[in-house]
């Protein structure tokens, strides 16, 4: 048997090149689940992660990979032949009725329990902060929260100094304690908007004030800005004052030395923060993917769902975002769903997003990049089918909506969209520690929160080594409970102030808010 290639699921009638195959090469795929062996002459060339017929397909018969329909033929495609955008269409609509089965979720929920059974018995201890309201931070720096974009060159000034002056100008985390980095989280909004999107902006930044990774907080605003201090304290509830400083720039002579005897103030503080020992299970934990391509389902989101498994074994917290990236493989969490109450906030989750779509007079199925595309993903559902491994086997036992913050242990699906700044920012702003995000054609994009890139393929963590923090195509070539035990243990040693990200490393940290009115 070859491992050229590979069929995901016993159903499926395509498989995937995990390496460049030339026209004539013959593929041998191994049985599984009762269906036999099968081998194939490949009538072209195929690219590594892209899909090639494994017996004759005629038009408008469905094109099952992962167990289920990514679309369907659009035109007759012989075995052997490339399976792509030239030959297959979508078959999401902007509605669909959906049911929920309740023995399916029971037998879910069993088999998921039984497997992580082990798991449960041998949980990491990690060291992290452990703040006032019962959180656990993975870091202890200092976050300057502008409440306005007009304060943003302000803000970033400040940053620059404080880290000079606190942290030896450059921020890292420490093994034992103190303080670790100020960053600030500029942004352009908190004025000229209206209704939704003025709220919005003023609950995103209340819970990155409210972040157990930030040891102290220093608000700052403008003072005439609609998310002015008073506006924004209603979102904001209740706060230590030792912790959270504000600063109204056109109230001070100077803001500058303003701001820096606040800061100083904030650093004495955070800097008494030592880490202590707590299960891992008390870590909240983000999953994400961007620049996806065909191997991600494959191989990093399937790795990452391994680590859903895990977490929520071990009774974590773990949040699944991108709604409109579930389009198509929506029904498989749906039938996850811990109950009935869970299945009908996940029903009203994806059919909120579709009527966000239509409000704007967007179809919901057109969504696969031109690098994803390239990548081998052909349509939305083939996206959304490798997206959605990213959650394992885990029940379903919670849904948020956009702003709102996690309080569940389990996975929680949470309200965002694909954009990945905005999705990263919505984890965060929800409590995410750490993020585990994939990545099949890389980025360098990161969180306020430690970013782990995860790569799809061998050539992408090799090429782009000083942006990728871990190669899940090992799960090809190695035992995967290894490959998920090495990863776990990677994350403990960054949660744990031993390691560093990438995205730490480069300084590649930013928010963005989600925007779905008008700018006055």
């Amino acid at each position: 048997m070859s491992k050229i290639a590979i069929r995901i699921n016993s159903a499926d009638i395509v498989a995937v090149a995990l390496e460049p195959l030339a026209k004539g090469t013959s593929v041998t795929l191994e049985a599984m689940d009762n269906v036999a062996e099968v081998t194939v002459v490949l009538q072209e060339d195929i690219t590594a992660g892209h899909k090639f017929a494994l017996r004759d397909i005629k038009k408008d018969e469905p094109i099952i990979k992962y167990g289920y329909p990514i679309g369907a033929a659009s035109v007759d495609i012989p075995a052997g032949c490339h399976v792509h955008t030239h030959n297959i269409h979508t078959l999401l609509s902007e509605k669909f009725d959906y049911s929920y089965n309740e023995a399916a979720a029971k037998t879910a929920y069993e088999n998921w329990y039984k497997e992580t059974e082990e798991l449960r018995k041998n949980v990491p201890v990690v060291n992290v902060y452990k703040r006032k309201d019962g959180k656990v931070g993975s870091r202890n720096e200092i976050w300057i929260v502008p409440l306005v974009g007009c304060v943003n060159k302000i803000s970033e000034s400040l940053a620059a100094w404080a880290n000079g002056k606190f942290c030896g100008g450059e921020p890292k985390p420490s093994v034992t304690g103190g303080l670790e980095g100020v960053f600030t989280w500029t942004h352009p909004y908190g004025c000229s908007q209206m209704g939704g999107d003025k709220e919005t902006t003023a609950r995103i930044l209340a819970n990155l004030v409210h972040h157990p990774n930030a040891g102290g907080v220093l608000v700052v605003s403008l003072g005439c800005e609609e998310n002015n201090i008073p506006y924004f304290k209603e979102f904001l509830g209740e706060y230590d004052e030792n912790r959270v400083k504000f600063m109204v720039t056109q109230q001070c002579e100077d803001e500058l030395e303003e701001g820096k005897k606040l800061l100083t103030e904030l650093a004495s503080y955070a800097g008494q923060f030592k880490r202590e020992e707590a299960p891992l299970s008390e870590i909240v934990l983000g999953m994400k993917c961007g620049g996806s391509d065909g191997m991600s389902g494959i191989t990093a989101n399937a790795l990452i769902g391994r680590i859903c498994d895990a977490m929520t074994g071990m009774g974590g917290k773990v949040m699944l975002t991108e709604v409109p990236e579930m389009f198509g493989a929506e029904q498989m969490l749906m039938n996850r769903a811990i109950n009935r109450e869970t299945f009908d906030k996940t029903v009203g989750l994806i059919n909120g997003f579709k009527d966000y779509y239509a409000r704007h007079n967007q179809v919901c199925y057109e969504n696969p990049s031109p690098g994803n595309k390239a990548g081998g993903i052909t349509t939305l559902e083939d996206k959304s089918l490798g997206c959605v491994q990213k959650g394992g086997k885990a029940p379903v036992t919670g849904v948020l909506k956009y702003g709102e913050c996690l309080t569940e242990r389990g996975l929680t699906l949470l309200e965002g969209p694909g954009n990945d700044i905005v999705s990263t920012t919505d984890m965060t702003s929800a409590g995410a520690n750490i993020i585990l995000f994939s990545t099949g054609r890389g980025t360098p994009l990161g969180a306020p929160v430690p970013t782990v890139k995860i790569a799809t393929n061998h050539p992408l963590a090799k090429n782009k080594a000083n942006w990728i923090d871990f190669d899940a195509a090992r799960i090809l070539d190695e035992p995967s409970d290894d490959v998920r035990d090495a990863l776990l243990n990677q994350i403990c040693d960054i949660v744990s102030g031993r390691a560093v990200t990438k995205n730490e490393k480069n300084g590649y940290r930013e928010i963005a808010i989600f925007k779905d009115g008008v700018t006055l």
